[in-house]
């Protein structure tokens, strides 16, 4: 049986937290969110994000599952709100450019990884013959269903999914906005390339900082808590995994504090 969370001394610490980090005292938020993971181990407020984002500590392979699915459970309402007409999230008729001016499509089967409320379905729904869906929310997978784009939906965490899916290859699989949410990217373009055709493309977004900022590194969390990665790294893995690069574009992400968030569009085919 899980054990039951404190929500009282876990809103304290949480809390104190946030104050303790919005002042810049680094140590003592550390401290303060390790109490966090101590009362809640599953970390439905990120705090192992937090701390690696402050630089401190080692960095996750990827978020929680909790915290994933508990922040677009409690945001599912005003996603598009904010991430479209806020923060200038415009990624999915992104892709749909791309492949329209590379004159790449009709597909017949397109897997979108971390669908969400249907963002990507939507730029692409006229492209493809059969669509699937898979997010981790629940709240935005209901999101998604009533807007009736999908063949199908499943509620499940996309690495999973990949690995455990028994279905007909696609010839498409998008994952816009889910590379963020991922450090370790090996799990990832391997279940990708495992669910693809053969010649089957491979298209995400990605977000990165100054090489200066990376230091070397693969990957690293951001100051949002988001995870930015080497467009060396990519491309590496991407190749290590049987792809190659079709295409890898410059791109703002979104909006951040009033400033672009520079990442990649990357199209790659499976050639095994």
């Amino acid at each position: 049986m899980a054990k039951k969370i404190d929500e009282e001394a876990l809103g304290e610490a949480y809390n104190r937290a946030l104050a303790l980090e919005k002042a810049g005292d680094i140590d003592a938020a550390v401290a303060a969110y390790e109490e966090v993971l101590a009362i809640d181990p599953d970390d439905h407020g990120g705090a192992a994000v937090r701390i690696a984002a402050m630089g401190r500590g080692e960095t996750p392979a990827r978020a929680p599952d909790a915290y994933v699915e508990t922040l677009f459970d409690q945001h599912a309402e005003v996603f598009e709100d904010v991430l479209v007409e806020q923060l200038g999230y415009h990624v999915p008729m992104l892709v749909r450019q791309r492949l329209q001016a590379l004159k790449l499509g009709p597909f017949k089967r397109l897997l979108d990884l971390g669908c969400g409320t249907g963002l990507t379905g939507g730029a692409l729904r006229d492209l493809c013959a059969d669509m699937t869906g898979i997010d981790l929310s629940e709240k935005m997978v209901e999101i998604a269903h009533e807007k009736d784009l999908y063949e199908t939906l499943f509620v499940a965490e996309v690495e999973d999914f990949l690995d455990d899916n028994d279905e007909d290859a696609f010839d498409i699989i998008t994952a816009t906005d889910v590379l963020p949410y991922l450090g370790a990217l090996e799990p990832l373009f391997f279940g990708a390339a495992e669910n693809l055709t053969p010649d089957g493309l491979f298209i995400f977004s990605s977000e990165t900082v100054p090489h200066a900022t990376l230091a070397g590194r693969a990957y690293m969390v951001g100051p949002h808590q988001r995870f930015a990665h080497a467009d060396a790294y990519v491309k590496e893995r991407l190749a290590a995994t049987g792809f190659e690069l079709v295409e890898i574009s410059d791109i703002n992400v979104r909006m951040e504090d009033g400033q672009p968030t520079p990442g990649h569009l990357v199209i790659a085919r499976y050639i095994g």
